[in-house]
């Protein structure tokens, strides 16, 4: 057992209790800083509040068995407090206080922070700087709005006066296209954080943003949080809700961290994915709780004009100790893969109910610069996922999705145009009341799956379980039930301690499988 600090600042810290729990400790904690009560918890990562700056602390973690464990921080120094009420924001529920808010973001000085008390505030798109701290504090509400007209625009891409280079801002599904801006909008900052208790609501409903969402109207809907070209920020603590598309969207940033959030969505609310790095560079995701009505995570780098142009891979990721919940997918790379995807651990999470739970999607077309290597996921509980590992290479949500190039399974030419997937772990894994199949794995005829190990995976179907289709991909039954591992085109399928139990008919069968 170990406690961590793994997290500071002047206001707050974030403790990681590494007990052998997942998402949830394995037992309950008392957590005391400078010998005083401070909270109860059962999560593997919880925060401490209402610190004081430039403080030393000591913490200790104490669980039900009298087990005792410790470390020390020292919060930052903090050079002065911009309240945004006293920037004539009135927190009211119906005045617009954007430019009250704003006005604070703007007018803050290093090493200090813009404090967002208890309150109702109404925005719409508001803008991050270099060097700014920002706490919404217990209770505060950022609340927006949801008339389009508002919102500015982000245009796709802009031709540089030279004809020769270009600027991209907006973006959509991995194409460099037209967007309102997100209710927080950072482009080209650096050294930001967003931390504290309170909430951001994008309120987003069927009668607004969530009206036709494939549409174009007079631009693509905006996110929560769009973070492009940004280097170390972090979110912390807060809650984001409601969101009009996509929840969290970091676009060619770096040396991201998000900690101990919420990400929440009604399960059926369209294209609102939880947090989807686009051609990002180490990135930390760690103890946040999704549940929404997409991807909870999405790892992508655009389709093939921004794969192939600028060949930014997502690279470098870290997720452990979240939950996901309700999704499409808990976990997935693509399908707007075409940079690649690479570097990638997952560990130490807990999915439910989610459709998919570990989830490779990508197709012809992709190029060859979408290639998938390095990804590992292990330590992981998923409970009535309905197919806890997908790898489908016959993705078929574009408007070429169902062409006969993307969707037939004999094998066509070997060219540029051929994505690649070449090294996925599964170890330690226990599924539980699985209802579709343990596993579908269909790699490209032409270019197989490079190299597939599972070690230690266990998979159970439920007692009544619902019947569905494992891939979404031309030719995968929409009636499937109870099926074990499927797996085909794999140049080296690994299958080590593996036990399916409760299928219906053979617990594995392979097609056009190399070594195994």
């Amino acid at each position: 057992m170990e406690l961590k600090v793994i997290y500071k600042n002047a206001r707050c810290a974030v403790i990681e209790i590494e007990d052998g729990g997942r998402y949830h400790t394995a037992s309950s904690w008392t957590i005391y800083l400078n010998h005083k009560e401070a909270a109860k918890t059962d999560k593997a990562v919880p925060s401490l509040y209402h610190l004081t700056p430039d403080t030393q602390y000591e913490v200790e973690a104490v669980n039900e068995a009298g087990e005792r464990i410790m470390s020390y921080f020292a919060t930052d120094y903090e050079f002065v407090t911009l309240n945004v009420r006293d920037f004539g924001a009135k927190g009211d529920g119906e005045s617009d206080d954007t430019i009250f808010i704003q006005a604070a973001i703007m007018a803050c000085p290093k090493e200090s922070r813009v404090l967002i008390p208890a309150g109702t505030y109404r925005i719409s798109s508001l803008f991050l700087k270099d060097d700014v701290s920002i706490e919404l504090d217990e209770g505060a509400v950022l609340s927006a709005f949801t008339d389009r007209s508002r919102f500015p625009v982000f245009k796709g891409m802009i031709q540089s006066y030279n004809e020769k280079d270009e600027y991209n801002l907006g973006t959509w599904e991995g194409n460099p296209l037209p967007m309102f801006t997100a209710i927080i909008t950072g482009v080209n900052v650096k050294n930001v954080t967003i931390y504290g208790q309170g909430t951001i609501d994008g309120n987003a409903n069927r009668e607004n943003w969530w009206k036709d969402p494939k549409i174009m109207n007079g631009a693509f809907r905006p996110r929560m949080v769009f973070l492009e070209r940004c280097e170390h920020v972090v979110l912390q603590g807060i809650t984001v809700q409601n969101s009009p598309s996509w929840n969290l969207h970091p676009y060619f940033s770096d040396n991201l961290r998000f900690l101990d959030m919420k990400v929440l969505n009604p399960k059926d609310s369209p294209n609102t994915d939880g947090l989807d790095p686009e051609s990002c560079k180490n990135v930390e995701i760690t103890g946040v709780y999704f549940s929404l009505g997409d991807d909870c995570i999405a790892l992508k780098s655009g389709k093939i004009y921004m794969g192939s142009t600028y060949k930014r891979p997502c690279e470098n990721v870290t997720i452990r100790q979240c939950c996901m919940r309700d999704g499409h997918g808990s976990i997935t790379i693509g399908s707007e893969m075409a940079g690649g995807v690479k570097n990638l651990t997952v560990r130490d999470c807990m999915f439910l109910h989610t459709d998919r739970g570990l989830r490779i999607k990508t197709r012809r077309g992709r190029g060859k610069d979408a290639v998938v290597q390095g990804i590992l996921f292990e330590n992981i509980t998923m409970d009535h996922v309905m197919t806890p590992f997908v790898i489908n290479c016959f993705y078929f949500c574009d408007p070429d999705g169902h062409s006969e190039y993307v969707r037939s399974k004999e094998a066509g030419p070997v060219d540029d145009r051929l994505p690649e997937i070449a090294t996925l772990t599964f170890r330690n894994i226990e599924a539980r009341n699985c209802h579709v199949a343990a596993a579908y794995m269909y790699g490209l005829p032409e270019k197989k799956i490079g190299r597939v190990e599972m070690e230690h995976v266990r998979v159970t179907y439920a007692d009544e379980p619902m019947c569905g289709q494992p891939a979404m991909m031309e030719g995968c039954s929409k009636t499937t039930c109870r099926q074990g591992i499927y797996a085909n085109n794999i140049e080296e399928l690994i299958l080590k301690d593996v036990e399916i139990s409760g299928q219906e008919g053979p617990a594995v069968v392979t097609e056009n499988i190399g070594n195994m």
